[in-house]
């Protein structure tokens, strides 16, 4: 029978988690720094407004602190607070009436991260380089177009594989989906990203002028039925 996996042992966050556990602020105060600046990036590219993704870092923070008593290590503590952050920006889109525009943040507006390059993107889905010089403000218009394209699992997914570098597992394990459904999502992004992106880089033809397909790449998830309860906080479990 296998081990179970000491992640006390092995990971320098679980073990600051289990001093805040205990009652000290300084190590409350280092998760807080190792971690704002990586959820404002996810959360900032998830919800599209620099302002809103700041007060939902605080929430996770909120969040992280309210269930430190009950903290058990029984993941990376990367993977338990971006679950608590996925959930916490699933709640917030649902929270409005009005559909939201999930956009790429741009250095323009102050913000920590950095944008998601159209040549990285193209590279990652097509495995092409563009082949013709690109402006970057068009560039940021297209890559926002794409993005907003994406459901938003294949966005969650997307973002924690590229920003994170995260494990299909341990992505998995954030979004509280097997791992054959985050091969499919990211399968499905790469797809979805390429039919938009490659006619800009190749032809310089936007999203809104290419000519709609006959039969277009499904952006939905369809077919992933494996939806996750995103109420309980509790620390260890597969939705924090």
């Amino acid at each position: 029978m296998t081990e179970p996996i000491r992640y006390d042992l092995h990971d320098p966050d679980v073990r600051l988690m289990l001093q805040v556990r205990e009652g000290s602020g300084p190590a409350f105060e280092e998760l807080v720094r190792r971690y704002q600046n990586r959820l404002l990036t996810i959360l900032e590219h998830r919800v599209g407004n620099r302002e809103l993704a700041e007060e939902l870092t605080q929430e996770v923070f909120l969040r992280v602190f309210n269930a430190r008593k009950r903290y058990e290590p029984g993941a990376k503590f990367s993977t338990w607070i971006f679950t608590i952050a996925n959930n916490v920006a699933s709640n917030a889109r649902r929270s409005h009436a009005r559909r939201r525009e999930v956009g790429v943040p741009d250095k323009s507006n102050g913000a920590d991260s950095s944008p998601m390059q159209l040549d990285q993107l193209a590279k990652a889905a097509s495995g092409a380089l563009p082949t013709r010089r690109l402006d970057r403000s068009e560039q940021a218009e297209v890559v926002r177009d794409a993005v907003n394209a994406l459901s938003d699992r294949q966005k969650m997914a997307l973002l924690l594989s590229k920003f994170e570098g995260m494990s299909y597992q341990d992505i998995a394990d954030t979004m509280g989906l097997s791992v054959q459904a985050i091969k499919s999502l990211l399968s499905r992004a790469r797809v979805n990203l390429k039919e938009i992106l490659t006619p800009y880089i190749e032809e310089g033809i936007k999203p809104e002028d290419r000519p709609r397909p006959a039969s277009p790449h499904d952006m939905s998830d369809d077919g992933l039925d494996e939806n996750a309860d995103d109420s309980d906080d509790r620390p260890g479990s597969r939705q924090p």
